[in-house]
Order: structure tokens, then sequence, then C-alpha cells
């Protein structure tokens, strides 16, 4: 006899709405907190925010010096520009090169330089050409080995010369006058003779120092006949000799990524000492004449 299953059992609607209830229920999602803005994290978006700015301002500053260098100005590659081109080796001597165009330019050189070869430099060749040089003759009371020779060759190449003096602080002022005075034979057509100090003695007062540069320049000046000039570096000259030698002509060496222009007043500006010429072995400063070549003239000795 066959029999029948008993009915299913309804789900008590108490039941029902429970289960349906579990199905639906979602899991509560925790949100995050907004993260702290701390200190640290302000100095560190500052930090990036001033680095992309000062990389921004030099690429502009300087977007004609890369451009040059990386030859897409001139539309030649690198190893394609003229000798002149080529002597200065970074991307700032470029650009301050090309912002000086109405310039004059010239080299500074000494025994370091070695033996130059004066008939392999290309003086008047090229965009910016070299009018004059100003050679060391000597140190403190001691001459400068290579000064004989290379003060007749740069005569020869045609260059405008001139004759400096490295003081040293802590010898006597008037023997280096008188070392200059005897190595030195300047004529007519001549750069007047230059005082190079870069350094404070570490034996006299700044005192001291400053009565013995002003005796140097005053033995050279009756010597010669003419005002030399003072070469220094501009943080050495503004910090211990700009209130008392306010009255001489400057040239100042400052090689700093954010000089790009000669100021009025300097005289000379010795831009680079990463200069590259062919002839002169490894580097060698690089000077820029405040103003033109009739003016360079004018400042010669009569």
């Amino acid at each position: 006899m066959k029999r029948t299953p008993p009915p299913k059992k309804k789900p008590s609607p108490i039941h029902a709405a429970a289960t349906v209830h579990r199905k639906g229920v979602r899991k509560s999602v925790k949100k995050k907190a907004p993260s702290k803005i701390t200190p640290g994290k302000i100095l560190k978006y500052s930090f990036l925010l001033l680095l992309s700015a000062f990389i921004l301002a030099a690429g502009y500053q300087y977007r004609h010096g890369f451009l040059y260098y990386l030859g897409f100005k001139t539309n030649k590659h690198i190893e394609n520009l003229t000798k002149e081109e080529r002597k200065i080796a970074d991307v700032r001597n470029y650009e301050i090169i090309s912002r000086h165009k109405d310039k004059i330019f010239g080299l500074d050189i000494s025994h370091y330089q070695g033996y130059v070869k004066w008939d392999s430099i290309e003086r008047i060749k090229g965009e910016f050409p070299l009018d004059f040089m100003f050679i060391r003759s000597t140190t403190g009371v001691d001459d400068d080995t290579r000064f004989k020779d290379n003060w007749i060759k740069a005569k020869q190449s045609g260059f405008l010369r001139g004759a400096y003096h490295y003081y040293r602080p802590d010898e006597n002022s008037v023997k280096q006058a008188e070392n200059f005075i005897n190595m030195v034979k300047l004529s007519k057509g001549d750069l007047p003779p230059v005082l190079d100090i870069e350094r404070i003695s570490g034996r006299q007062s700044l005192d001291s120092l400053k009565s013995g540069l002003k005796r140097w320049l005053t033995v050279v000046e009756n010597h010669y006949g003419v005002k030399p000039i003072i070469y220094s570096g501009e943080s050495f000259y503004t910090d211990f000799l700009k209130e008392e030698f306010e009255g001489y002509n400057l040239w100042i060496a400052n090689y700093s990524f954010f000089e790009d222009k000669i100021r009025d007043e300097w005289l000379f500006w010795q831009f680079t000492d990463k200069g590259a010429v062919k002839g002169i072995d490894g580097n060698v400063d690089v000077n820029i004449y405040n103003g033109t070549l009739p003016e360079l003239n004018e400042l010669l000795i009569k």
C-alpha cells in the first residue's frame, strides 16, 4: 500500500523574515580616517616644491646654454662645434658667453698651464675671439718659471698682454713689489699691472695686510706711472678690501651658478676656471672685459 508523504511544514512567518533579514545584512565597512597633516609632511612637500621650482627656474635661466651645448640651437652636433665654441666645457659657460657677445674675452695663465702651444691657439677664429692674456710673473718674492717665455710669446701671438703678481700676505710687501718690477718690463701697449690678493695672513692682523697691499700698490704705481688693477674673489674683496680700495679698477673672480652677467663695477670678470682651449693642456681661466675692444685699447699703457 502506497504511503503518502506528509506535507512539508511551511516556515513560520517570523522565521522566514529572520532568514531573509540575515541573508540581506551587509557587513559594515569601516571608513579610513583621513591622513593627518604633520609638520614633517609639510616640510617634505615644501622641500619638493622648492626643489621643483629651482630646477624649472634653472632650466629656464640656462635654456639657451642647454640647447647650445646639445646642438639644437645651432643645429650642430657637439663634435662639430667650432674650436672657440668647444673651449668652454660646461653649459653655464656657454650661456655666459652667449650673453656677452658684445664684450671682449681673454685668458690668464701661469706655470700651472705648463708649456703653452701658442701656434695652436686660434685667437681670432670662432664666434668668441680671444684678445687679451694676463700672465703671472711673480708670487711673493719668487718668480713664475714660465713667465718670461709666456710674456714674449703672448705678444708675438697678437694678444694684448698684462702681468700679475700673486701676493703672499706673510712676506714683505716692498720686496714683493721690487720683485715684480725687476721681472716685468711693461711697455707701450701693455695692460696695467695687476695685484692678485686672495687670502688673509695667518701671522698678522687684517690692518697690517691692508697696509702691505697699499705699499705694494704705491711702489708699483710710482714705478710704472699707472694705477694697478686689483684681482680678488668677490667675497674676499667685499669682506676685506672694498671700503679702503674703492678707487682701483677691479678684476673679480666669481664662478657662482647664479652669476650670469658682468657687473658694472667689474672691469674684468673671471667667470670660470674650467675653460678648454686648444694649445693649453688642462683647464684655464676665462675672463670677460667689461667693454669693447676700442675701450680696452684705451686702458693700455701709453
